[in-house]
């Protein structure tokens, strides 16, 4: 009788841990079906999980999406999931006197009149944007970075109807493809303090509404990005004077407007929330900010 034996190399399961700052991230999937979490990103998802259904329904009973981008870390291979949310519904200012418009490559514009937009926007085809939508091409303008977009011929436009029925075939289609480049991420820290619960939570994300190419990782390695004073004298600048790796410093610390999540502009870093005022304050007030 031959004996049993039960044996083998043991798979290795590797904690990155939580991370803040930047990282060369290469797109390895978007909105992963469920094998794909598994063969792609190494993730068995538990019967119940639902995080390989993307299509919703807003509180206006609108239809939405959710854009799932996963990327790789090309140093130390931690992925890192970077989420677009979509709503079937046009953009437009608080007070509705401004209507924000979308061209052809991606680029965005606000005008009260389509016909007050400015020549530069209108040169492309265009039309009403929806909402979700900038900050989405923003990503894709970045990641297909070496399309020409100053071409004439250039194009950068999904089908909508189709993405509301969840079909991302197109963008899931450049995945390795000849337009596509690295993209530097900025990796946060979200923390979140409910109402009426005592445990803080914090986790891992990626900042979504502005992203570099790669090569823009040696300029902070240059200056101090991170400093007060660094930050008032790019904001003392007009906008048009400003570098991208710049204007994403200002949109970034924005006090108002910008990320409210733990982070810091220096490359990928271990998270300590001693270090970051947003998980200090977050732990202390437990105001229920849920970020």
């Amino acid at each position: 009788m031959s004996e049993n034996k039960i044996g083998g190399k043991k798979r290795e399961v590797v904690d990155f841990g939580k991370k803040v700052g930047f990282f060369a991230g290469k797109v390895i999937a978007i909105n992963p079906t469920r094998e794909e979490y598994k063969e792609v990103l190494g993730m068995d998802l538990k019967e119940e999980s639902k995080a390989d259904e993307y299509l919703g329904e807003s509180k206006e009973n609108n239809t939405t999406l959710r854009v799932s981008v996963w990327l790789e870390d090309v140093k130390s291979k931690q992925k890192f999931n970077v989420t677009f949310f979509l709503e079937n519904k046009p953009r437009s200012n608080k007070d509705g006197s401004k209507q924000q418009y979308i061209n052809n490559i991606g680029m965005c514009s606000w005008a009260d009149d389509p016909n007050n937009l400015q020549e530069w926007f209108t040169k492309r085809d265009f039309r009403e944007a929806y909402t979700g939508e900038e900050d989405l091409y923003t990503f894709m303008r970045t990641w297909l970075g070496t399309l020409d977009y100053r071409d004439a011929e250039t194009t950068l436009s999904l089908d909508w109807k189709r993405l509301m029925k969840g079909d991302v075939r197109d963008l899931k289609a450049q995945i390795g493809g000849e337009y596509c480049t690295n993209v530097l991420c900025l990796a946060v820290v979200k923390t979140v303090s409910k109402e009426g619960e005592e445990e803080i939570k914090e986790y891992q994300g990626v900042y979504n509404r502005g992203f570099l190419p790669e090569y823009a990782l040696k300029q902070f390695n240059l200056v101090d990005y991170n400093k007060p004073e660094v930050q008032s004298a790019l904001r003392a600048k007009a906008s048009k004077d400003l570098k991208p790796h710049e204007r994403f410093v200002v949109q970034v610390s924005d006090s108002e407007h910008g990320c409210k999540d733990s982070y810091i502009f220096k490359p990928l870093m271990d998270y300590n929330p001693a270090d970051f005022l947003v998980a200090s304050n977050a732990a202390i007030s437990g105001d229920g900010a849920d970020y």
